[in-house]
């Protein structure tokens, strides 16, 4: 089965049930196979960043109303839309208490994170260095 190298999920039914991060995981683990990742380390950040961005929409914006993902040559973009109009902001990292790294991580493992507030909520776009096949996906179906 071939996905396509842009796939839009959204609205989820459930997006307040963390359970829904597994199902996220499971759509984003379908479009890095058509994307052709190369290696592993690629792939378990681009899912990181899917499960944290997820997961913090869930948690601290009301909910998550939308997933995007888009592979680029050597990235994968990583785009959640909440409906909470307040600023991503992290929290200090402080060891006593459990929770508090996703942002921290989102920010390390991506080459470019991005939020836009709107009317309607926000999106935040992380953009992962991922070595995928795009390139030759493109020149195959050009041909």
């Amino acid at each position: 089965m071939v996905h396509p190298l842009e796939e839009d999920n959204g609205p989820f039914d459930d997006d307040k049930d963390l359970r829904a991060v597994r199902q996220v995981r499971g759509v984003a683990r379908g479009f890095l196979a058509g994307a052709a990742p190369q290696g592993e380390d690629a792939v378990d950040a681009v899912l990181l960043v899917v499960s944290e961005l997820f997961t913090n929409a869930v948690r601290h914006a009301g909910g998550a109303t939308g997933l995007r993902l888009t592979a680029g040559t050597g990235t994968v973009s990583v785009t959640v839309h909440d409906a909470s109009t307040l600023p991503s902001l992290p929290l200090p990292l402080d060891a006593t208490r459990p929770g508090g790294l996703g942002w921290h991580l989102v920010k390390e493992l991506s080459a470019d994170v991005r939020v836009e507030v709107h009317a309607m909520g926000k999106t935040v776009t992380a953009v992962v260095r991922c070595p995928t096949g795009v390139m030759n996906r493109a020149a195959e179906e050009s041909s």
